[in-house]
Parts: structure tokens; sequence; C-alpha cells
């Protein structure tokens, strides 16, 4: 009886790892494919009860990888075109064997039994662990066969190591039942090893997660900005319209004027006209136009707000430093400095914004100063804030800033913010 419980009980682990292996990969959808798997998968039970009944389970045991892992590769070598992938869920289809040979003993140990309970307990969980493994383990395993071969290599890095484990200190040795202290603590030993590796890995993928989030605050800054010239440029490009409309009532007013000796009238009315041409366009702070749009995007923002905004500083038209990440530097600072002044505008106080800002050999220096109210809390030398949203145009400077191998330097002095930066 205890004969063929354990043939039952090799044939049931075979087809257990097949039945993994090949979903693993993900090649039974199709009826052709079922028919060559299974048509294969029927000489193998064939063979083991022919090697078991000829000489003995524990030769059986010592060749399992030569009739049964190397025609199950090949079988799914043929049916996928790909060697990597299904040598990986062969291996991977093998750990999972360990489950069911835990299971097994530990069945024993509770119950006290022996070689043929732990067969037939390994028999009795086959199909349900076997269903579990399909439905919950199989869809997450078949998204990484789509990985790259430097991935798909990690995932199979444990299987690999536990297939050699198992074989060279359990089947073609006793050196882990002996209970020697170095296969004893080996797989402990790799668990610490993974362990490690997975820290390294995944403070690698946060800095890489980290600086692509970066980037991509960076973009949608420079889109925000984007958007507000270009608006800019729409209400200046709808003055115009309305002007060259308007200009055969202005002439003919100024005709009028003109026909009837109101010449200081007429000056006045060509003052005021003039006036309101200059508001429209773009001011000249410096040489450098990406310099002058961002600081006469904001010039209009704060004047509307009731804040007033000195700019002072020289900057070529080329300097070092693209224009993107100047775009971003301005505006990110006079964004932080214009919510600040805001609470002081809408109390009634007339706050101010000080620009300056020059080059000297080749390095930009700036310098933003804005009055500040609560008290500022400051981390490493950086302010930080609680409020959702905040804080990203702070960081946004100092990525920059760290990037041209540059410094920066945030203060508070008699109630004024102050930001320094040269790069």
């Amino acid at each position: 009886m205890s004969f063929w419980i354990s043939l039952l009980n090799d044939i049931a682990v075979s087809i257990f790892g097949s039945v993994l292996s090949a979903s693993f990969c993900g090649r039974l959808s199709t009826p052709r494919k079922r028919r060559i798997f299974w048509s294969c998968m029927a000489l193998i039970p064939i063979l083991q009860g022919a090697v078991y009944s000829i000489w003995s389970a524990d030769f059986l045991r010592n060749i399992y990888p030569l009739i049964v892992h190397l025609p199950l590769l090949l079988v799914l070598w043929l049916l996928t075109g790909k060697l990597l992938w299904p040598l990986i869920s062969i291996l991977s289809a093998y750990l999972c064997c360990e489950l069911r040979r835990w299971i097994a003993l530990l069945a024993v140990a509770v119950l006290r039994g022996g070689d043929m309970m732990q067969d037939l307990a390994e028999l009795i969980v086959t199909l349900p662990l076997l269903l579990l493994l399909l439905r919950f383990f199989t869809p997450v395993i078949c998204q990484l066969s789509a990985q790259p071969t430097k991935r798909q290599c990690m995932f199979g890095l444990i299987p690999a190591v536990y297939y050699i484990f198992d074989y060279g200190t359990r089947v073609y040795t006793d050196l882990l039942y002996s209970g020697g202290p170095a296969a004893v603590e080996f797989m402990p030993f790799v668990c610490c090893l993974v362990y490690m590796a997975f820290l390294l890995y995944h403070s690698a993928k946060e800095r890489t997660e980290s600086q692509l989030q970066q980037v991509q605050k960076s973009l949608n800054l420079q889109l925000t900005q984007a958007v507000r010239e270009i608006n800019a440029l729409r209400e200046s490009q709808t003055m115009a319209s309305q002007y060259r409309h308007d200009l055969r009532h202005h002439l003919q007013y100024l005709s009028a004027c003109i026909e009837n000796g109101q010449t200081e009238q007429a000056q006045s009315y060509i003052s005021g006209i003039c006036e309101e041409i200059e508001a429209q366009k773009v001011q000249r702070y410096c040489e450098n136009e990406a310099a002058n749009l961002i600081l006469s995007a904001f010039a209009g923002r704060v004047q509307k707000a009731g804040i007033a905004m000195h700019v002072q500083g020289m900057l070529p038209a080329f300097i070092l430093v693209s224009d993107s990440d100047l775009c971003i530097l301005l505006s990110n600072a006079l964004e932080n400095a214009l919510h600040a002044c805001q609470p002081f505008a809408a109390a009634g106080t007339a706050p101010t914004i000080d620009v300056r800002f020059y080059v000297r050999e080749e390095k930009l220096f700036l310098q933003v100063t804005n009055p500040c109210g609560s008290m500022i809390r400051f981390e490493n030398g950086i302010p930080v804030s609680d409020q959702p949203g905040h804080g990203i145009g702070v960081q946004s400077i100092c990525a920059i800033v760290q990037r041209y191998g540059g410094v920066y330097a945030f203060s508070v002095q008699n109630g004024q913010f102050i930001l320094r930066l040269s790069l």
C-alpha cells in the first residue's frame, strides 16, 4: 500500500509542478497548446513509474531533474519560443512545492505519523493548494514575464538558490538532516542577503522616483508659467485689436480737437493713449528676454493684488542657466513672495517685493525679499510648511541650485523673508 501511495505522490508532485510552470508561462491558453503540453506530460508519469518499479524511490529522486524538469523545460521552450522565463517558471514552481511538503510535515508532526502519512497528506493538499496558487499567484507571476531580463533574473534568483540548496543538502547528500550548522543556517543567510539587497534596491528606486517627481513638478511649473505668458499675450493681442478698432474714433476726436484749437486737450488725450499702450507691453528689466517675460507677468499680478515690486539687476541675453531653469527659479521665488504678501495687502498694508539679480564671473546671483507674517519653521535651513501643496516651490529651487553645484540660503530678518542663491 505504501508503495502505491508513494508512487502516486511522486506523480502528483510532478503534475503539480508542471501545471504551475505552464501557468506561470501563460502558455495553456489555446486548445492546441494544451494538447501538446498534456501529450508530453502524459509521458512523464509513465517514465516515473518505470524508474520507480525497476530501481527505487531514491534513484527516482536523484534523476528527477533529468526525467521531469528537463523535459518540461524543453516543452515550454517549444511552446513559448523562450528559454529564460520557462526556466524561472520551473524553479518558481519547484519552490512552491515546498508549501505542499511543509504542510504534510506539519501534519506528521502533530499526528505523530510516519512516511506513509506524509505521502498521504501531500496527496490530499495537492489539488486545493494548486487551485489556490492558480487563482491568486499565477496572474502576478505572469505579469513579470513582460518585465526586462534583468528584473526576471532578480525574481528567479531565490528559486534558483533554493533549487540548488535543496538538491545539494537533501537529495544528493544528507547535510540538512544531519544537522550541519552551515547547511542549517544557509537559507537564513540567503534571506538576510536578499533582505539587504531588497533594501538597497528599494532605496535606489525611491531616489529615482523622487527625481522623477521633481522633474514632473518642474515641468508642471514650466507649463503653468507658459500658460500665464500665453494668457498675457492674448490679453495684449486683445487690447491691440481694440486699439486698432478704435483708432478711427481716436483720430476723429484728435482731428476735432485740432480744428477747434484745443491743442493741450489733444496732447493730453495722446498721452493717455500712450500710457495705456505702454502698460500692455512686456517691461524690459534687463537684456534677458526670459527674465523680462517672467518679471512682467508677475508685475501685473502683484499690481492687481495691491503689492509693489521693485526690480533691480542686470542679466545678459545669454547665461549658463537654461531658460527653463531660470523660469522655475524666478517663478517659484516670486510665487512664494506673492503668497506671503497677500495677507498684508488684504489687511490694507502696502507690502513690497524686492528682487535683485546680476551675473558675475558667469555665476547668477539672485535675492528676493518680502515681508512674512507668522513664524516660519525651518528644517536643515529650508522653510517647510504643513499645508497641502505648499513647499513644492522651495524644493524645486533647491533641486535646481544643487544640480548646478550652487548654494542657497533662506532666512528671516526683521520680519523680512530673504532668499539668496548663487549658481
